[in-house]
C-alpha cells in the first residue's frame, strides 16, 4: 500500500482511511480534547498524508506510527489555531449568557467528569510527555512505533512515558483521596 499511495494510488489513500480512520480519530480525542475537533484532525490528516505521501518511503511496515505522528502535529496545530480564537472572541463584547442544560446534564454523568480529570492531568504534562503518553497508552503504540511517528529514540521514548506516567498517577491521586489508577495509566502501564 506504501508504494501505492506514494505513486498518488487514491484507492490506496481511501483503503488506507479505511483501516485507520478510528485509530487516528481516538487519537485526535486525546490530542485536542473534542471529539467533534477530532473529526477535523481525521480529515486534515489524510489531507495531509495526500500532500506529503511522496515523502513517504515505499518499504517498512505499518503505517500507523506514520499517520499518528502527522495526527499529532495536526491536532496541535488545530489545538492552537483554536486557542488563538478563543482568546479573540474573549475580547470581544458579551451577550447576556443562555443557559445551557446540555453542559448540566453531562456534568452529572460520573464517567464524563472522570474523563475530564484524566485529559486535564494529560493537559497539565509537558508537551512531549504528553505526545509519547497519548500514542503509547491512548493509540496503543508500542515503544518502537512511538519512537518512529515522533522521530525520536526508543530510549528517549520509554523515559518519557515513564515520566509521564508518574505525573499522571500524581495528578490523579489528590481527586479521588487515594491512588486510583485510571484507564490511561493502566494502559500506558502495559506497554513497559
Amino acid at each position: 500500500m506504501r508504494a501505492r499511495l506514494r505513486d498518488g494510488d487514491q484507492q490506496a489513500l481511501g483503503e488506507l482511511f479505511d483501516q485507520y480512520a478510528t485509530s487516528v480519530y481516538n487519537h485526535a480525542y486525546w490530542v485536542v480534547g473534542d471529539w467533534s475537533t477530532a473529526e477535523d484532525v481525521v480529515s486534515l490528516t489524510f489531507m495531509e498524508v495526500w500532500r506529503l505521501r511522496e515523502r513517504l518511503d515505499p518499504d517498512g511496515g505499518s503505517l500507523r506510527p506514520w499517520l499518528l505522528g502527522v495526527a499529532t502535529n495536526v491536532g496541535r496545530n488545530l489545538h492552537r489555531a483554536t486557542r488563538l480564537h478563543r482568546n479573540a472572541l474573549a475580547k470581544m463584547p458579551r451577550a447576556d449568557p443562555v443557559p445551557d442544560f446540555a453542559d448540566e446534564v453531562v456534568g452529572r454523568i460520573a464517567d464524563a467528569q472522570r474523563l475530564e480529570d484524566v485529559r486535564r492531568a494529560i493537559g497539565r504534562l509537558r508537551r512531549h510527555e504528553r505526545d509519547v503518553l497519548l500514542l503509547c497508552a491512548g493509540a496503543g503504540l508500542d515503544y518502537a512505533e512511538a519512537a518512529e511517528a515522533l522521530g525520536i529514540p526508543i530510549g528517549t521514548v520509554r523515559s518519557r512515558l515513564s515520566r509521564a506516567r508518574k505525573k499522571l498517577e500524581l495528578a490523579m491521586t489528590p481527586a479521588t483521596g487515594k491512588s486510583d489508577r485510571g484507564t490511561a495509566v493502566r494502559s500506558a502501564k502495559e506497554h513497559s
